[in-house]
């Protein structure tokens, strides 16, 4: 029930012309997000009451949320931030962090397997002692490319589709995205996830190169090579918040959407 008495969390304001009513999302960055229609359309140059009777309403919802939030950035920063030592998520598992410095003028990361678990094992050079986050990052992303573009071979001939173009990025707001034109972007960030999880997303894009909208014949399609694809976008929902806050000194003030 809405508690008129409790003061309302701060929130980042937008204004959108492509809004026609207020939402609320939680930000990977931002945390709580207010979107409004832009302040030229009627009624909407001043809209901080709606705001907060809409805020009021959904007490609840934001409450359990931002509390999901707090915690989540709590056991991100247990896991240790890029320190030696620390944990990070690999292709759904945890992989311990060892940094150590090398002679070499480049820096280079392995994968080791040992007795008790996962390594990621990083040589780094001294230009690289300030930037051990971004060394990871350009391991991964190679790493990303390749379990991508092998995905990609397993499923597009099945789904009678071609990408024309396949791009890495590293957006705060989907995993991945199709166009009509066949370009295909996908989140680098995958390569952190389980692999069924990464496979699900490619799957669901190349779908798109065939079916626009997600209507049952859309789910049809994913389902007939991905059974399992509603239990992995779940789980990537779970780990929203650890895959896009690794690789940072200091966990990322960011949240899962709900």
């Amino acid at each position: 029930m809405p508690t008129p008495d409790r003061p309302l969390p701060s929130y980042t304001l937008r204004h959108s012309s492509r809004s026609r009513h207020l939402r609320i999302t939680i930000d990977h960055e931002l945390g709580l997000v207010v979107t409004v229609p832009p302040a030229s359309r009627r009624g909407w140059a001043r809209p901080e009451a709606r705001i907060e009777a809409f805020l009021r309403e959904r007490d609840a919802w934001i409450r359990r949320h931002l509390d999901r939030r707090a915690r989540d950035r709590a056991e991100l920063a247990d896991r240790g931030g890029l320190a030696d030592g620390a944990l990070l998520r690999y292709r759904g598992e945890l992989h311990r962090l060892r940094l150590a410095p090398t002679g070499s003028a480049q820096s280079t990361v392995a994968r080791i397997v040992t007795p008790t678990g996962f390594e990621l094992r990083v040589a780094v050079a001294a230009r690289d002692r300030e930037r051990v986050g971004r060394v990871l990052e350009v391991w991964l992303r190679e790493a990303a490319r390749v379990a991508i573009e092998a995905t990609i071979a397993d499923h597009a001939a099945a789904l009678g589709v071609r990408p024309r173009t396949i791009a890495l990025r590293d957006p705060r707001s989907r995993w991945g995205s199709a166009s009509r034109e066949g370009r295909i972007m996908l989140s680098w960030r995958l390569i952190l996830a389980a692999p069924e999880a990464l496979e699900t997303v490619v799957v669901h894009e190349l779908a798109h190169l065939r079916v626009f909208g997600h209507g049952p014949r859309f789910w049809a399609l994913v389902a007939s090579r991905c059974p399992d694809h509603l239990a992995w976008r779940r789980w990537l929902g779970t780990h929203s918040f650890e895959l896009h806050g690794a690789l940072d000194e200091l966990p990322r003030e960011a949240a899962s959407a709900g």
